[in-house]
């Protein structure tokens, strides 16, 4: 008997032993079922959007697609292309700023990323910062393919703002040894020639543009500005028929405050231009002379632009022919 009480007393032990070991491991099954899920959770969150849901979200209204390339950017901050996006999506709504911001993030990630300094340089000019703009549109030619046009494009109208005309001038003209049917910067090239007098070369870089497809009724207005500028008035109404029978000093005075309007490439519209700037008597006046602006070494230096911007051989290759007696 005395050997009995031990076998009938270890028989409970062992059964327990056995229950609080299944138990244990249920446990233990269900807390890594629950960790797979929240991990499995996260890694959907932080899945890039299919091209469907980017074809969507371009298609969205500009707060939507910024708010889409947000989140894209913050799953993956140094995925050039996502953040070009995101940059693009903040200077439709505006966002300048935040915009400089996301460059000095991304360009010690991509140094040469020459669409970066396009959107930089693009936002420097929305906010009426030309010699910044310039010094970004120049870095993005530097590092762009020899087969785009946009930075070239891009730093014709800010020489263009800081009243630099000839190198605006040189500028649009390797862009269009680019991209000849490029319709914006024609015009643009046009109304820089129109600003230093040379009407006959702006008109044949204007009726270039109006034929292009695509074209539209801002192109035709600006032939007609110019048409005007040489007294051509009924040449002008033949162009555009609405177009105002004003002095050539009145033209003037119109084609000066388009070339200074703040968006990118969509210069202000003429019939806004027309309603803020004073009309004058018709008049015979000779064009005014324009002037240069003294655009200092100092102005066009290499920046301070955003990081480290310290220059290497490669990077000057426009400049002597872009920048000229600056020097630099």
């Amino acid at each position: 008997m005395s050997r009995a009480k031990p076998v009938k007393f270890a028989l409970p032990l062992i059964a327990l032993a056995t229950t609080v070991a299944c138990a244990t491991s249920d446990a233990n099954s269900q807390l890594s079922a629950e960790e797979q899920a929240f991990q499995d959770a996260i890694a959907q969150a932080l899945e890039p959007a299919t091209a469907e849901e980017k074809a969507r979200a371009e298609r969205s209204d500009p707060i939507t697609r910024a708010n889409f390339w947000a989140t894209e950017h913050q799953k993956d901050a140094a995925n050039l292309d996502v953040t070009v996006n995101f940059m693009r999506a903040l200077r439709d709504i505006g966002s300048h700023d935040r915009v400089i911001e996301i460059a000095a993030m991304t360009l010690p990630m991509h140094p040469d990323a020459y669409q970066v300094y396009l959107e930089l340089g693009r936002s420097y000019m929305a906010q009426n910062k030309p010699s910044e703009a310039a010094q970004a549109f120049v870095r993005s030619a530097d590092y762009s393919p020899t087969t785009d046009a946009a930075p070239l494009a891009a730093l014709g109208l800010a020489f263009d703002r800081l009243e630099n005309h000839g190198q605006a001038q040189e500028a649009y003209e390797i862009a269009l040894e680019r991209e000849p049917n490029r319709v914006s910067t024609l015009s643009n090239y046009g109304l820089s020639l129109a600003l230093t007098g040379q009407l006959e070369e702006a008109e044949a870089a204007l009726r270039r543009a109006v034929e292009i497809p695509g074209a539209d009724v801002r192109v035709r207005q600006n032939l007609a500005l110019v048409l005007g500028l040489q007294g051509r008035y009924d040449d002008m109404m033949a162009v555009d028929p609405t177009a105002p029978m004003q002095s050539v000093e009145a033209n003037q005075r119109v084609l000066r405050e388009m070339m200074g309007g703040s968006s990118f490439e969509n210069l202000k519209p003429l019939n806004q231009v027309l309603d803020e700037v004073e009309r004058l008597p018709s008049a015979g006046q000779q064009m005014p002379e324009i002037h240069e602006a003294d655009v200092s070494a100092e102005a066009m230096a290499e920046p301070d632009l955003i990081g480290d911007t310290t220059e290497t051989p490669s990077q000057s290759g426009l400049r002597p022919k872009l920048r000229g007696s600056q020097g630099g």
